[in-house]
């Protein structure tokens, strides 16, 4: 497996933002609010080189093309990765079809689901094809 995050090995830029996430809950605990994980994470990342897109807007369009409205993705990574950003006691339902709907809005397949607000660090991985 090649280590390089940019050449299209998904399953490793994965495991670069999943070790990432828990050496940033590691050093800030739970507690604070989202944006902050949020910009932690951004900001870890792009000390490594990788490519991050904060508050990405997705557009949803109807069956017909129409436009419905946009969302907005807390991260976009590397342009192939859509991470969504809690911190709240338990991740609920609720979170993961936020984070798929996002997926399906993009066209993206792979995106986390990371929590850094329980009393464990908790992320999932999601892939919609």
């Amino acid at each position: 497996m090649n280590a390089d995050p940019h050449n299209g090995d998904i399953f490793r830029l994965c495991d670069i933002v999943r070790e990432t996430s828990f050496e940033i809950y590691k050093y800030l605990q739970s507690g604070h609010r989202e944006n902050i994980y949020e910009n932690a994470l951004a900001h870890r990342l792009r000390k490594r080189g990788i490519h991050v897109q904060q508050q990405h807007a997705l557009q949803v369009f109807d069956e017909d093309g129409a436009l419905l409205g946009s969302l907005r993705a807390d991260l976009l990574i590397e342009n192939r990765l859509i991470c969504e950003i809690k911190g709240c006691r338990a991740l609920l339902a609720e979170h993961t079809s936020q984070l798929l709907g996002y997926l399906r809005a993009s066209r993206i397949e792979h995106g986390l689901l990371i929590n850094f607000g329980g009393p464990r660090f908790d992320i999932r991985k999601y892939i919609v094809n």
